[in-house]
């Protein structure tokens, strides 16, 4: 093989088998001599990769870890799973899933060739993914198009629907995406309304880059009246964290749930069952628990995640989660009334 570029590749791509390569085994396959071959085993730890070489009869070459990640080559088959795999976490918003999942996919699924790309969406369309909870589905090709967007900095249009239904038609400067466990959410400076925005990335549809680059403008250093999804998020200084920025906005849009619950179940029951998001419980008493902690979920969504642990629990604030849970409990009494009814017996 004369081609020293591609030769390279098919080199690194035995040597990301999992085994050791002894030079004469690498220069058989390579069709080359011993000699090119230590020759191209020196350019590729000038480029980074860590390949490693132990002496002897039975001695041989083999790709350890390094300090940092060298570039890899899949073949079709570990492209296609990667793809799937990374198309089911980022479909969904789930916990340990961010952002950097969805830049992952974006880099793979532009350099994917057409076939397999084909693969990929079939595999997709043939799955049926269960969601926990009210996660919302979000199609893989928006978040990687916003991604993609927010890393080259590039100008992005997009159909909106809000909380109400209304559709509007946004264009917007894209800074980050943020992932809370079950939403995706993305926080862009909007271009009509010149004020930045929180887009909730499950309410956006047809996205789509224009081609127009931007200088990211700096976020606003503290969050304004009306903040949140749609809403105005203060005045622009020097650039901040977007994750404290998306925590703040939300914070104007609804009120801080602080949660004070008690378990009749060991800790380690309990948060095995509860999103890290709500907290972690302490141990308060014989086999029971207690979770003091602070929430900008919505009351429905608190509610639900506490009845899912499936162990008896006393709530002893907020008043308004107390409240809601006794209209849920008569709403479910009555339900369960209404299936014994006659007819049903």
């Amino acid at each position: 093989m004369t081609d020293t570029p591609a030769r390279l590749l098919k080199l690194l791509s035995l040597l990301q088998t999992p085994r050791e390569w002894p030079g004469g085994e690498l220069a058989e396959r390579l069709d080359v001599s011993p000699r090119t071959v230590r020759r191209d085993i020196d350019r590729l730890r000038e480029l980074g990769y860590p390949v490693e070489a132990s002496r002897g009869s039975l001695g041989g070459y083999r790709l350890v870890a390094g300090a940092a990640m060298p570039p890899l080559v899949l073949d079709d088959e570990e492209a296609v799973a990667i793809a799937v795999g990374l198309r089911a976490g980022a479909g969904h918003a789930i916990e340990g899933v961010d952002e950097a999942s969805v830049r992952a996919l974006a880099k793979l699924e532009q350099v994917l060739p057409s076939r397999l790309r084909h693969r990929v969406s079939a595999l997709q369309n043939a799955t049926v993914p269960l969601v926990r909870g009210d996660g919302a589905t979000i199609d893989p090709q928006t978040l990687t198009t916003l991604a993609s967007a927010a890393t080259g900095q590039e100008r992005l249009r997009f159909s909106y629907r809000s909380g109400d239904g209304t559709e509007t038609k946004r264009q917007v400067e894209p800074y980050r995406l943020l992932s809370t466990g079950r939403r995706w959410y993305l926080v862009a400076y909007d271009l009509l309304r010149a004020d930045w925005r929180t887009f909730r990335v499950d309410r956006v549809s047809e996205p789509f880059a224009t081609g127009a680059r931007f200088t990211p403008r700096p976020l606003p250093v503290e969050g304004g009246e009306g903040g949140g999804e749609g809403g105005r998020n203060g005045q622009v200084g020097d650039p901040g964290d977007a994750a404290r920025y998306f925590a703040r906005s939300m914070a104007g849009m609804q009120p801080e749930l602080r949660l004070d619950v008690r378990f009749a179940a060991p800790a380690e029951f309990v948060v095995a069952r509860l999103p890290p998001t709500l907290g972690v419980p302490e141990p308060d008493g014989e086999n029971a628990c207690r979770l003091r902690s602070s929430s900008m979920d919505s009351l429905e969504w608190v509610a639900l995640r506490l009845a899912l642990v499936d162990c008896e629990f006393t709530v002893q604030g907020p008043p308004q989660l107390v409240a809601h849970l006794e209209t849920l409990g008569a709403r479910l009494t009555r339900a369960a009334a209404l299936g014994h009814g006659p007819g049903h017996g």
